[in-house]
C-alpha cells in the first residue's frame, strides 16, 4: 500500500476554524470533553443519560461481553415521553414540527399538538389489537403522521419498522415478512415532482403474500384507492372516538425500540436492531454536542425518515432535545432548482444537514439559484451519508454558508445509530473532506487485513474499538450474520466495512466502502479518491468510478461522468479530464475510459449503485433495479458503455 493511493485527499492542507462568536456560544467550548470521556467512559455516558427522563435509574451503566453490549441495565425509560411529554409543561406552545408539502401546503405542530395526536394514535394502535409482541411496519412519506406513528409505537412499547416510501412492493414485502408484521400504517398517496404516487397500490401488491391483518391508511392526497374489507381502516375515522390520553409504557432500557433494514452487498436486507435506553442517550447527546442545538434553532435534516438519519436526527435526537424540526415532503428541484434555498429563507432555518450527493447536484445547477435567496439565518451546516470531496466541501462552506458556518462532516451507519466520527463545531479545526475525529468516548482506528494499525496516511479498514450506547444489538432473527458481518474479521474491534486513513494530525479521512476499492497494478485505490480528483475538474459536476477487468493491470479504471450545465462532451474534454486526474493523483489513477452520462443509477436516498455500473462492464446480471430513483437511466448507460467499448 502506497501513499499515492490516498494522496488526493490527504494532501488537503486547508484549515477552517470556527469563528470567535461561534465558539463563545457553543454548547461544547473546550477539548476537556475528550479527556473526560476517555478517562471514564461510563461516567461520561451516565452524565449524559441524566439529561433524559428515567422512571427508574439503571443499576449498571455498561455490560460488555464482546460482541454484545447492554447499556443502562434495568433502567426504565420511554422514548416517546422523552420526545414529547417532558416538554409540554414549559414549552408546550413551542413548534415541534414545521411541515411543508411539495405543493406548498404548510402545517405547524406544537409540542402540545404532537402530544395530543400521539396519545390518540397510541390508543388507536391498542384498539386494533397491537401488543408488545408485535412489530408495526410503517410505509409513509415525509408527513407529520409518520413521526406521530413512530412515537405512538414507542409510547406503548411496540417496536416499529419504517420502510422508505419509495421502495417497491417486493422490497416492502421482504421487510414485512422478515419482521413478521401483522400491522401496517400507510397513506393513500403522496406527491412527488407534482405527480401523485399511489402508495396504497404498492401496499396492496406487497401484502399478497404476507400475514398483515390490519392496515391503517392516512388520507394524504384523496386519490381513489381500494379498501379491503375487514383489513383496511382510515386513520381519521379511527382517531374520532379514542381516549385522549395513553399511559406511556415503562420500557426496559434494552427493550427493542425499532428495526431498521439496511442492504448488504449481497443477500436479503439486514434487520438492524436498536434498543431504547442506549439509543436515546446516544442520539440525544450527539444532537446537543454536534449540532450545537439551541432553543431558538430551526433544524432541517433533509434525509427521509425511512433511513436511519431521519430516525436519529429528525425524530428521536432533536425532539428529545425539545428542538423545532423542519420536514419537507418533496424533491429539491420541484418546482424549480431553488426549492431548498426558498425553504431556508422562508422558515429562517439555522441548521442544515444534507448529503454530499445533494450538494454536488446543487453545484451542478449553479450558484445563481442560491444567490436568489437570503440564507443568512444559517449558522451550522452538516453532511451525512458518504464522504465529501474537498472541493465540494469548500463550495458548500462558501456558497451556502457564506464562509461563516462550521461544517460538521459526520460519519456513522445504520448500525451505529448515532454519529461516531465528527467535528465538534465550537472547538474543531476543519479540514475539507475530513470527518475529523471520533466523538468523545469513541476509539476508532485504521487496521490492515491482519488487524495491525496502519501508519499515518495509509489506507485500511476503519474499525471501532469501544462500545457506544446506540450500537446495534444484533440483526433481527439472524445472530450468526451479526457476528460474521461485524465481528469475525477482528476479535477486538467492530468492522465498519469502510476504508479510511488517518493523517499525521490524527484526522480521519473516509474513503467509502471497502467493496468499492479498485486494485490497479497491485495498488489499492478508493473509488472516492478518483471521484474527488475527477470532480475537482472545473467542468465536472459528478462522477462514479468502478473497476473493469484488465488482463495486465488486474483492473482498469472506468469513469461515468456528469458534466456541469451547458458543457458539451467531447474527445478533447475526455482527454483533459484524464490528464487532470493524472496530475491530481498520479498516473496510476488515470482512468482508462470515461463515458459522459446524464445521470447515475442512484437509490432514492441518493446512493450510487456501483454494482450496476460494474455489471454493465462485465455483462453480469444487473439485479433488481426497481429501487432506483430512475430505473430508465440503466438503458442509457448500457448504450453508452456499448458504444465506448464496442460491445455488441
Amino acid at each position: 500500500m502506497v501513499i499515492e493511493d490516498v494522496e488526493a485527499l490527504l494532501r488537503e492542507k486547508r484549515v477552517f476554524e470556527p469563528s470567535v462568536s461561534f465558539k463563545e456560544q457553543a454548547n461544547i467550548k473546550n477539548e476537556d470533553v475528550y479527556k473526560k470521556a476517555s478517562e471514564d467512559l461510563e461516567s461520561f455516558w451516565a452524565e449524559n443519560a441524566e439529561k433524559l427522563h428515567w422512571y427508574k435509574k439503571w443499576d449498571k451503566v455498561l455490560e460488555w461481553n464482546l460482541p454484545y453490549a447492554k447499556w443502562f441495565l434495568n433502567g426504565k425509560i420511554n422514548a416517546c415521553y422523552n420526545c414529547v411529554d417532558r416538554h409540554i409543561k414549559e414549552k408546550g406552545n413551542k413548534a415541534a414540527i414545521i411541515w411543508e408539502g411539495e405543493l406548498g401546503e404548510t402545517r405547524v405542530l406544537t409540542y402540545i399538538d404532537l402530544y395530543r395526536e400521539v396519545n390518540k394514535f397510541a390508543n388507536v394502535l391498542r384498539s386494533i389489537g397491537v401488543t408488545r409482541n408485535d412489530v408495526v411496519t410503517i410505509y409513509m412519506p415525509m408527513i407529520p403522521e409518520l413521526v406521530i406513528a413512530m412515537l405512538a409505537c414507542a409510547r406503548i412499547g411496540v417496536p416499529h419498522s419504517v420502510v422508505f416510501s419509495g421502495f417497491s412492493a417486493s422490497a416492502l414485502q421482504v421487510r414485512i415478512n422478515d419482521a413478521g408484521s401483522k400491522f401496517l400504517i400507510t397513506v393513500d398517496g403522496y406527491y412527488r415532482r407534482g405527480n401523485v404516487v399511489n402508495a396504497k397500490d404498492t401496499v396492496d401488491e406487497a401484502l399478497k403474500n404476507t400475514n398483515v391483518e390490519k392496515v391503517i391508511v392516512y388520507k394524504r392526497v384523496g386519490n381513489q384507492i381500494n379498501l379491503v374489507e375487514n383489513r383496511d381502516l382510515w386513520w381519521h375515522e379511527l382517531m374520532k372516538d379514542v381516549p385522549l390520553y395513553c399511559e406511556p409504557v415503562q420500557a426496559d432500557s434494552e427493550d427493542l425500540l425499532f428495526i431498521m433494514y439496511t442492504s448488504g452487498t449481497t443477500g436479503k436486507p439486514k434487520g438492524v436492531m436498536h434498543t431504547t435506553g442506549g439509543y436515546m442517550v446516544g442520539v440525544n447527546t450527539t444532537t446537543r454536542y454536534i449540532f450545537d442545538i439551541k432553543d431558538n434553532d430551526i433544524f432541517w435534516c433533509t434525509a427521509d425518515i425511512g433511513w436511519i438519519t431521519g430516525h436519529s436526527y429528525i425524530v428521536y435526537g432533536p425532539l428529545s432535545n425539545c428542538a423545532t424540526i423542519l420536514m419537507y415532503e418533496g424533491a429539491p428541484d420541484y418546482p424549480s432548482f431553488d426549492r431548498f434555498w426558498e425553504i431556508i429563507e422562508k422558515y429562517k432555518v439555522t441548521i442544515f444537514y444534507t448529503a454530499p450527493t445533494a450538494i454536488r447536484t446543487f453545484m451542478k445547477w449553479g450558484d445563481e439559484w442560491v444567490k436568489k435567496h437570503d440564507l443568512s439565518s444559517l449558522r451550522l451546516l452538516g453532511t451525512v451519508g458518504e464522504p465529501i470531496n474537498p472541493d465540494v466541501w469548500v463550495w458548500y462552506y462558501n456558497t451556502i454558508g457564506n464562509g461563516k458556518c462550521p461544517i460538521v462532516d459526520t460519519w456513522w451507519q445504520t448500525e451505529t445509530g448515532m454519529v461516531l466520527i465528527t467535528p465538534l463545531p465550537g472547538i474543531t479545526k476543519l479540514k475539507p473532506g475530513s470527518a475529523t475525529f471520533p466523538f468523545p468516548g469513541i476509539v476508532a482506528d485504521v487496521y490492515d487485513d491482519n488487524g495491525n494499525p496502519m501508519p499515518p496516511n495509509e489506507k485500511g479498514n476503519l474499525v471501532i474499538k469501544t462500545p457506544w450506547p446506540s450500537m446495534l444489538r444484533g440483526l433481527y432473527k439472524d445472530p450468526e450474520r451479526y457476528v460474521e458481518t461485524y465481528w469475525s474479521r477482528y476479535k477486538d474491534a467492530y468492522l465498519t466495512g469502510d476504508g479510511a486513513a488517518k493523517d499525521e494530525d490524527g484526522y480521519f479521512w473516509l474513503m467509502g466502502r471497502m467493496d468499492d476499492v479498485l486494485k490497479v497494478s497491485g495498488h489499492r485505490i478508493g473509488t472516492m479518491e478518483v471521484e474527488s480528483a475527477i470532480v475537482s475538474h472545473e467542468k465536472v459536476a459528478e462522477a462514479a468510478v468502478v473497476g473493469m477487468p484488465h488482463e495486465i493491470k488486474g483492473e482498469s479504471i472506468f469513469a461515468y461522468v456528469i458534466l456541469k450545465e451547458g458543457i458539451q462532451p467531447s474527445k478533447e474534454l475526455e482527454d483533459d479530464i484524464k490528464e487532470h486526474v493524472k496530475k491530481t493523483m498520479g498516473p496510476i489513477a488515470r482512468p482508462d475510459n470515461i463515458v459522459f452520462v446524464s445521470d447515475l443509477p442512484k437509490t432514492r436516498s441518493g446512493k450510487i449503485m456501483r454494482r450496476i455500473l460494474r455489471s454493465l462492464l462485465t455483462g453480469g446480471e444487473l439485479g433488481d433495479v426497481t429501487t432506483l430513483r430512475d430505473p430508465s437511466i440503466v438503458d442509457e448507460l448500457k448504450e453508452k458503455v456499448k458504444e465506448k467499448l464496442g460491445k455488441t
